[in-house]
């Protein structure tokens, strides 16, 4: 099956390519799946989150694009760059806010209603 064929209607799979994804808004999403109460979605994003702690964990993979990752650990705040393939792990309680330089696709595995 090449790249370009598609998935009949109706079919029990669905394809997203993550390198051509765009949302109409910074953090627009398209969601991919809900797993027993965690939620996959695709982020398309130009501008930085806001800071937040996590009140569950969060699977922060970057697709395509650099993000700076700043996170405070004992009150003393770091930053480490993703590059596409990168992946960052927020447990509970990690507090966080991801910086895209320029455009950048993220997948985000987190609890559905997280923050």
């Amino acid at each position: 099956m090449t790249r370009s064929a598609s998935i009949p209607p109706r079919a029990p799979c669905s394809i997203s390519h993550g390198r051509s994804f765009t949302a109409d808004r910074p953090w627009g999403a398209k969601h991919i799946a809900t797993l027993n109460g965690i939620y996959v979605r695709l982020h398309w994003t130009d501008q930085p989150y806001h800071w937040h702690i996590n009140d569950g964990q969060e699977v922060f993979t970057v697709l395509d694009g650099i993000v700076d990752m700043h996170y405070r650990v004992d009150g003393i705040t770091q930053q480490v760059r993703l590059l596409a393939g990168d992946i960052f792990h927020a447990d509970i309680g990690c507090e966080h806010v991801a910086h895209p330089q320029g455009a950048a696709r993220i997948l985000v595995v987190e609890q559905a209603g997280s923050d």
